[in-house]
């Protein structure tokens, strides 16, 4: 495997080592951008963009809760708790110049 066939679920978008990326269940991926896009609306603006009931694409939970939905790929949902735990994950690794927006 060569590292561009990991692909953001959110913007299917090819890592190349240059850019975050954190994994979620089953190999699920969201970058460093996306994630900031997801922060933005449900933790700042408050926003909950998908249908109760939807199962999150990083957990692969079926939530009741907060959850950004990738507006290229409606099929990828990300939820709040989801959403925290991969900025969180972000903030930390020195690897990475990632911040919360």
């Amino acid at each position: 495997m060569a590292i561009t066939d990991f692909l953001c679920d959110f913007c299917r978008g090819a890592w190349d080592g240059s850019f975050p990326m954190v994994e979620g269940h089953k190999g699920s991926l969201i970058c460093g951008q996306c994630l900031s896009m997801a922060w933005t609306e449900v933790e700042l603006m408050g926003q909950d963009l998908a249908p109760k009931g939807t199962t999150c694409t990083m957990c692969l939970e079926e939530h009741d809760r907060r959850a950004w939905v990738s507006p290229m790929h409606d099929e990828a949902t990300i939820c709040h708790r989801c959403i925290k735990q991969s900025a969180g994950r972000l903030h930390k690794d020195p690897d990475w110049d990632w911040r919360k927006p």
